[in-house]
């Protein structure tokens, strides 16, 4: 066999390199200045362990090469370049036949690449690839994989067992990479798809804490995208058969990494980036099974846009990105058909009231199909204390281990319930949010919106045990220092019923009375009569005729747990607000704190 590389930057160039090295026939198309400098002066070809100059075979194009009936056709370039190289080979001679009916092995990123050539050519076989390579000027690559050049997991599209796959995976051995042949290649380029979503976040800001949420926001995401299009990603770590250790980044003294091949398209100005087939690829997902992609839509548009001004790799402010506000419920009529798809949400019945201990009882008596009990006062907070206030935020690997026990995995949706217009599942929906789950909603209305659909009674099932990792931060709090210097820079305020503010009564905690400078926003008046919460323009204007049209906005109620429902109406509202924990039950247990009392702050 001889190996026709199509593209020539850096998975093409390390590739052609190690056959050449290792003996194998093989020719590279390539093009412009990198395709002049290496035919002229051969390819520098940089490894942690030297450099070698390799003469290497060069063409420009498919006329400058006579295909034979043994060749294999091997395309190297970037997702967006696949139509025009396929319409520049497929129909070319090849001995006796044409070249559609060669093998051809796509070596690219995103999941278009192996539908495109299957249009065209009968023998497709793919790859999930793990290869550091580095392509920036032009005549020189660098292969920074520490002992092998790269990992390869080789499939054949959609399926098969064509022995020339194995004579593929010898040859490429040979020439010193780990292979795997694998028999489900769509689950391996998945795998490798939710790694490559951060590849535009490395090119437009690079990696700093700014980031790691975004990273971790559009993976969360493309695992909800591909869990409802019935596509489970293979994690490839765990998975490959081939250490990747031996192909992880190793130095190479002079030749610092640039980076993504997002990033190295962006340096050297290329005009066009994978996007469009990598985040775009979970927008369009997303959009054919009716999963929102806020996170990858807004990445899309905004590397697009980077590379069509021309923008330096790591300019761009994180910033500037055109989020949207996640949402915060959910319709029972929209919760129904999310239960009935592929991917149905993790279900929390979070049964709470203050006086009423008889939560789990109510749950047995009737909740939502394979809705899973979640009990506030054990899973939702720590013990209380004097110090800290009666519902202490819980120890997070305690709520982590809650959370798995739960059932939610990474890239799971949560939807959190109750019988009392989501007052303590709202605790559910922040404490997830503020661990890093980002698709977490109140099923608005609560229980008695689910209407005339059945009920589950009893225990009900054992969810399978999830593997989410939480990590806190994701929304702001507040410590009681915070909020007692809020209301002089913004807005502090008090969830709690209007006579628990003005100090009329207290049935729980030890003083009466409100924190100075607060303000009295009664929880219960964001819902409607029904129970349902107000729409975002009657709960917007609500909060700015309360003060919330400038400065930060804060929240306490007795212990923080319908302060958290106070949150949520103030981002239905689109208003972010911290959360202070510690509530009423921390301060009135503080003898130095003054408490207020009567209707002023």
């Amino acid at each position: 066999m001889r190996y026709v590389i199509i593209g020539a930057g850096a998975v093409g160039s390390t590739v052609a390199a190690q056959l050449q090295l290792a003996g194998l026939p093989v020719v590279l198309i390539a093009r412009g200045e990198h395709g002049a400098k290496i035919r002229e002066q051969g390819l520098r070809y940089f490894r942690p362990s030297g450099e070698q100059l390799v003469r290497l075979p060069v063409a420009g194009n498919a006329e400058e090469v006579e295909l034979a009936s043994s060749d294999v056709l091997v395309v190297a370039t970037k997702t967006q370049d696949t139509e025009a190289v396929l319409q520049e080979w497929s129909w070319r001679p090849a001995g006796s036949g044409l070249a559609a009916e060669l093998p051809v092995v796509m070596l690219q990123n995103g999941l278009e690449n192996e539908r495109a050539a299957l249009r065209r050519f009968a023998t497709v076989f793919g790859a999930s690839l793990w290869m550091p390579a580095s392509y920036i000027d032009p005549g020189e690559v660098s292969a920074q994989g520490a002992e092998l050049p790269g990992v390869l997991w080789l499939g054949q599209f959609p399926s098969g067992d064509d022995p020339r796959l194995s004579t593929i995976a010898s040859d490429l051995r040979t020439a010193g990479f780990g292979v795997q042949i694998v028999p489900d290649l769509l689950r391996w380029k998945t795998g490798k798809l939710l790694a490559n979503l951060g590849n535009a976040v490395d090119a437009l800001f690079g990696h700093d804490e700014r980031t790691a949420s975004l990273n971790r926001d559009l993976r969360a995401e493309g695992r909800r995208v591909l869990a409802a299009a019935g596509i489970e990603p293979v994690d490839l770590r765990e998975a490959s058969e081939i250490d990747t250790s031996a192909a992880n980044p190793a130095e190479i003294p002079g030749r610092p990494r640039a980076g993504s091949s997002t990033r190295q398209s962006l340096a050297r100005g290329a005009g066009s980036v994978e996007g469009d087939y990598l985040n775009g690829e979970i927008v369009l997902l997303g959009r054919l099974h009716g999963v929102p992609t806020p996170f990858n839509t807004a990445v899309q548009r905004r590397l697009a846009l980077a590379a069509s001004r021309g923008e330096a790799p790591g300019s761009a402010d994180p910033l500037e990105l055109d989020l949207p506000r996640p949402p915060v419920l959910i319709s029972a009529d929209e919760l129904q058909r999310q239960l009935d798809s592929s991917a149905p949400p993790v279900l929390l019945d979070v049964r709470w009231a203050l006086g009423d201990p008889n939560g789990h009882r109510h749950y047995l008596d009737g909740h939502l199909p394979g809705a899973v009990y979640v009990d506030l006062d054990t899973e939702l907070a720590a013990p209380p204390s004097p110090a800290e206030g009666r519902h202490p935020l819980p120890d997070l690997d305690a709520l982590q281990s809650a959370a798995r026990r739960w059932g939610i995995r990474e890239g799971s949706s949560v939807v959190a319930y109750d019988n009392s217009g989501n007052l303590a599942a709202a605790r559910a929906w922040w404490l997830l949010r503020w661990a890093g789950v980002a698709d977490v909603r109140l099923l608005d209305g609560g229980l008695a919106a689910w209407g005339d659909r059945p009920l589950e009674t009893g225990f009900g099932r054992n969810p399978e045990p999830g593997d989410i990792v939480l990590k806190p931060g994701h929304l702001p709090v507040l410590t009681i220092d915070e909020a007692a210097a809020l209301p002089g820079k913004g807005t502090l305020f008090d969830a709690r019923a209007g006579e628990r503010y003005r100090g009329e009564q207290e049935p729980i905690d030890p003083r009466a009375g409100h924190v100075p400078g607060a303000v009295s926003a009664p929880t219960g008046e964001n819902l409607t009569a029904e129970g349902r919460f107000h729409s975002p323009e009657q709960l917007a204007a609500r909060f700015r005729e309360l003060g919330a049209a400038e400065g930060p906005v804060g929240v306490y109620c007795g212990s923080g747990v319908t302060a958290a429902h106070e949150i949520a109406a103030l981002a239905i509202a689109g208003i972010d607000a911290a959360l202070y924990p510690g509530s009423w039950s921390q301060w009135s247990n503080q003898p130095d704190r003054p408490a207020v009392t009567g209707p002023n702050p």
